[in-house]
């Protein structure tokens, strides 16, 4: 087999278990608290963007892992487990529900908290 054909593999099965992943950490937050708030895709992408920077961070400074595992666990993994278009669908229909202060409390809670969850990865990965 050759390398492409490894990584793009490595890629297909590390997203369909970050895609399995997603769904299920997703639908048993948002059952346990809920339908009025989309708490399972916040949860889900706050916790992929922690995942993300300790998974950089440990892969830059402190493992060995080679570029194609970065690739298959950052693109394949990450990307399939973190969710934007969901993101926006839910924003989107908080807002059409004139649930104005759902809607951006969601917004600034999953970019702000996500990009500092990023930050906090990276340093953790450091720590390690």
């Amino acid at each position: 087999m050759s390398l492409l054909l490894q990584k793009l593999s490595g890629i297909a099965v590390a997203g369909a278990a970050g895609a399995l992943a997603r769904y299920a950490l997703a639908g048993a937050v948002q059952r346990g608290l809920g339908s009025a708030f989309p708490w399972g895709t916040a949860v889900v992408n706050v916790l992929g963007c922690l995942l993300f920077g300790v998974v950089w961070s440990v892969a830059a400074e402190r493992w060995p892992i080679s570029s194609e595992m970065r690739t298959i666990l950052l693109v394949g993994f990450m990307g399939s487990f973190t969710t934007f278009s969901t993101f926006a669908s839910e924003t989107g229909r908080l807002m059409a529900d004139s649930e104005w202060l759902l809607g951006m409390g969601n917004i600034v809670l999953q970019v702000t908290v996500g990009i500092g969850a990023v930050f906090l990865g990276l340093a953790i990965g450091r720590a390690l």
